[in-house]
């Protein structure tokens, strides 16, 4: 499956998809609400709204998350 990619004008965002195991701690921690969890993995569904806080990144366990404001 490997890494899906997103992008906005502001970001770009990827998910591996085999590390993703669903935990949810990036929907749940996001202060823009940008993730959904869709079939057990993170989806980015609102990118338009991120605000480049970092949080995603910092609280994904599997380090699946990769944010380009968070390099």
């Amino acid at each position: 499956m490997a890494i899906k990619t997103w992008q906005s004008d502001a970001v770009t965002i990827k998910v591996d998809y085999d590390k993703c195991i669903g935990h949810g701690n990036c929907a749940d921690s996001c202060p823009a609400e940008v993730y959904e969890i869709e079939n057990g993995k993170a989806v980015p569904v609102n990118i338009n709204d991120c605000v480049e806080c970092c949080t995603c990144v910092e609280v994904c366990p599997e380090n699946a998350i990769e944010h380009s404001a968070c390099i």
